[in-house]
């Protein structure tokens, strides 16, 4: 039997605990993989409630060595284990984390980190970097992530992260903003602006004519090789999207990638005037001289190339729809003060919106929007299919309403 143990205050001491000369308290344990810790306190008080909460960490299979790790630490152990993943996902999840979070919440140890870093932590993305909901949401989907593996492995008791987003976005009204397609209208005024010989942007037409008329995704189109359509058929081939990275690591360059899912690789019908763009594009490339030049990942021949015989990517894109926005508008504000319609602030994701939204209004089946979109979990497509079918509601109401106010007041003049 082992012997009682007392301390200078003729206090009975537990196994573990040991009073230094200096007056200090140590406890001492060993873990399942024999690894010996300790901890010392001031008062014996404050050694037991380590104790108690060490106790406790043991029983939630708590790791002892989680007070010397870092969310950095764990970040690591996650790019690790991360699987599962296409390469442009992954590695934009790592430049959000090593960008936004990694020299604020980073640094933080994951045995003392509270709910109350993570909030206060977006709240200093949003006030004082000022980033928008969307990116915060970005930076959010990585970081829940890798606490979810410091859970996982024992290194903390719960996510600190759940929900915190979802209450700085009540707390604050905020909500990422839902992409709106074109009207009709807008449209047709979009189309006709660059069909236009008299505009510098006459050449954008075909790019985006095709993305309008096939609702592909900007990496799918940018993708497209002349062997991957069939003008004969009609027919557009989806087997793979071109990947565009622009990190400071690496610097910019391309990358070739099969779709996300097996959803992704599709056939697409053609619209008469999306195969009037491939040979309008032909046609313009054999005038000009200009062919590709690049080879990516085994893949070349692109369709859609610059003057240079350089593919294209989305921020090229989406600069050249607000240049032209900006332009069309102009020109129409230069003629008419006050014209029916404008080009809204839109980019090249909005035209796969628009095309969504043009075949709902027309009453194609939601099982062929899903498969023409891509969309692997039908979830996804009635998202969209409900916001465009409120929006066809709402303004069959309005010519309702329309129709209903002349009937009346042609009834009140027959009185």
């Amino acid at each position: 039997m082992a012997k009682k143990r007392y301390d200078s205050k003729h206090r009975l001491l537990r196994t573990g605990e040991t009073e230094r000369a200096d007056g200090y308290y140590i406890y001492r344990w060993t873990t399942r993989d024999g690894r010996r810790h300790s901890c010392t306190a001031a008062t014996l008080e404050a050694l037991r409630e380590k104790e108690d909460e060490i106790a406790k960490d043991k029983h939630d299979g708590i790791r002892a060595e989680a007070k010397n790790v870092t969310v950095n630490d764990m970040y690591n152990l996650w790019r690790e284990m991360k699987r599962g993943l296409k390469d442009n996902t992954f590695q934009n999840y790592c430049y959000m984390y090593e960008q936004f979070a990694a020299d604020e919440v980073g640094k933080l140890r994951i045995q003392t980190l509270k709910k109350s870093d993570i909030k206060r932590f977006y709240n200093l993305l949003v006030d004082e970097r000022q980033l928008k909901i969307s990116t915060v949401d970005n930076v959010h989907t990585v970081l829940h992530q890798v606490l979810t593996v410091a859970v996982d492995d024992g290194y903390l008791r719960t996510n600190v992260s759940d929900n915190v987003l979802k209450e700085l976005k009540q707390a604050r009204n905020l909500e990422t903003d839902k992409r709106k397609a074109l009207t009709q209208a807008e449209q047709d005024l979009f189309l006709e602006f660059l069909q236009s010989e008299k505009t510098p942007f006459h050449h954008w037409y075909t790019i985006f004519a095709v993305m309008l008329g096939t609702g592909m995704r900007v990496g799918e189109v940018t993708g497209l090789r002349w062997c991957d359509i069939d003008l004969e058929r009609g027919i557009i081939d989806v087997n793979h999207t071109l990947v565009y990275y622009n990190h400071a690591e690496n610097r910019c360059y391309f990358n070739v990638h099969t779709p996300k899912t097996k959803a992704g690789t599709r056939q697409i019908p053609m619209l008469d005037y999306v195969k009037e763009a491939f040979l309008q594009e032909k046609q313009y490339q054999e005038e000009n001289d200009i062919q590709c030049k690049v080879t990516i990942d085994g893949y070349t021949d692109f369709i859609f190339v610059n003057r240079f015989g350089g593919v294209q990517h989305q921020g090229t894109l989406n600069k050249a729809i607000r240049r032209i926005t900006r332009e069309c508008n102009d020109a129409l504000l230069n003629k008419n003060s006050n014209p029916k319609v404008l080009l809204p602030r839109f980019s090249c994701h909005s035209l796969r919106h628009t095309f969504t939204t043009r075949l709902v209004e027309s009453g194609v089946n939601i099982k062929v929007v899903q498969d023409v979109l891509g969309h692997k979990d039908v979830k996804t497509t009635l998202n969209i299919y409900t916001d465009a079918t409120q929006e066809l509601k709402q303004r069959e109401f309005e010519t309702l309403q329309k129709k209903i106010n002349g009937q009346y007041y042609e009834a009140q003049r027959g009185c």
